[in-house]
């Protein structure tokens, strides 16, 4: 069984990560900047790969044994 902290730091991550991907994607779709004075390509493409990094991450956390 997962502890305490590890369960709260799996959530958290995942939280963030699906997040951030969901937010991207909205800002994405309706064409308004993801980072404000930064290439929008390069925002998008880097907010995608942390969102992704993070979900990966709290879900690895969550699954460990």
């Amino acid at each position: 069984m997962e502890s305490g902290p590890a369960v709260f730091a799996g959530a958290a991550f995942t939280l963030f990560g699906a997040g951030l991907l969901l937010w991207t994607s909205v800002r994405t779709r309706l064409r308004e900047p993801v980072a404000d004075g930064v290439s929008p390509l390069a925002a998008t493409v880097l907010a995608s790969l942390f969102g992704a990094a993070f979900l990966a991450a709290g879900i690895w956390t969550l699954t460990r044994p």
